[in-house]
């Protein structure tokens, strides 16, 4: 009986290469973004293996119409515009189908996301706060859906991620507050069902923590990532014995609130108070005075999410599905928010005899 040849998988080319499956079906199906080394590598193992890719898979993947959704449940409007701004503008390519639902928390978060799995969605994207929700997560992961999780804090190994370092983000701001002289600081905290919160917190104390001050449970309040929450927040800070000189918000519709307080009080901003936010979502140069805040690129992480869907769904396509976790720039952008705590005393609170 003739030997039958051995024909040479993706994953045997990746074997010799020493890449991913995933670098591999990036490599022959022509995409960018990876780098020139790695692609010789490649080409190398699929000349020494007489790699054929299965051309009825790449066509498929090429030319078959590729249905992408969106949950969505975010009590922050301007920051889910700017989402939809990103995933709207990149979904226009051709042979993508967006659907954008709205998934509500509680008993039901699996209702939505079940149904579309069901109908033959081929990916979903995950933003805030869904991209934390263990019910999406699981369903996604148990069905091998692909599925891209945007901004979260501690994103699911078993799923794809895209986002920025919260702790590296919260630390720099709050290190820029104290370079301008400010040595109590308050912070608010966003909401705990989010892994973010927790990493921008932690952002927060250990650059505190580095420079020698302390940071007083009084300093510090709850939060929920909307206007709301950052009106009662800011009431609690600035209503202590020894008001902070600087408040941080761990996103920009809890600073604007706190602006909003302050000028309530009497307050000027930044003279009296400084405030920081985060996230540089519409809302941080609507308000007066302008925002400084941590700008996270919203609607660049929301096209990036799209294309490592895509390379998701394309890759599971040829057999192949592993998790890619990318990891954005930010940057810390000063407006009229921000400046050297006084050197006297408020005006507004000067005793009179």
């Amino acid at each position: 009986m003739a030997n039958v040849k051995k024909v040479a998988t993706i994953a045997d080319v990746a074997k010799r290469a020493g890449v991913s499956p995933m670098t591999v079906s990036r490599v022959v199906n022509g995409e960018a973004g990876v780098r020139a080394d790695m692609r010789r590598k490649v080409d190398a193992a699929v000349a020494a293996l007489n790699y054929i890719p299965n051309q009825a898979a790449r066509r498929l993947a090429g030319s078959k119409l590729i249905r992408i959704a969106i949950l969505y449940s975010n009590p922050s409007a301007g920051y889910l515009n700017e989402l939809l701004v990103g995933v709207l503008n990149r979904a226009s390519v051709d042979h993508l189908q967006l659907v954008v639902e709205k998934c509500e928390a509680g008993a039901g978060e699996g209702d939505g996301a079940r149904s579309l799995i069901d109908n033959g969605i081929d990916g979903i994207i995950l933003p805030p706060p869904l991209c934390d929700s263990a019910t999406l997560l699981d369903l996604v992961a148990e069905s091998g859906t692909p599925a891209v999780a945007v901004a979260s804090g501690q994103p699911d190994r078993r799923i794809c991620a895209i986002g920025i370092d919260d702790f590296r983000a919260a630390h720099e701001m709050t290190r820029h507050l104290i370079s301008l002289g400010h040595v109590r600081i308050g912070f608010i905290i966003g909401h705990p069902n989010q892994t973010a919160s927790a990493r921008r917190l932690a952002g927060f104390r250990a650059a505190m923590a580095e420079a020698g001050l302390e940071v007083p449970d009084e300093v510090v309040a709850q939060g929920m990532f909307n206007y709301r929450s950052g009106l009662d927040a800011a009431e609690v800070l600035l209503g202590v014995e020894q008001r902070p000189s600087a408040i941080f918000a761990s996103n920009d519709d809890m600073a604007a609130a706190t602006v909003a307080i302050a000028h309530r009080l009497g307050l000027d901003v930044p003279g009296d108070l400084t405030v920081a936010g985060f996230d540089d979502a519409p809302l941080a140069t609507t308000i007066w005075p302008e925002l400084t805040t941590v700008r996270q690129p919203i609607s660049e992480m929301a096209a990036e999410a799209v294309d490592l869907l895509v390379r998701q769904i394309r890759a599971r396509r040829d057999g192949v599905l592993e998790s890619e976790h990318v990891v954005m720039d930010f940057s810390i952008i000063r407006r009229q928010s921000d400046a050297a705590p006084r050197l006297r005393p408020p005006v507004a609170l000067v005793k009179r005899s």
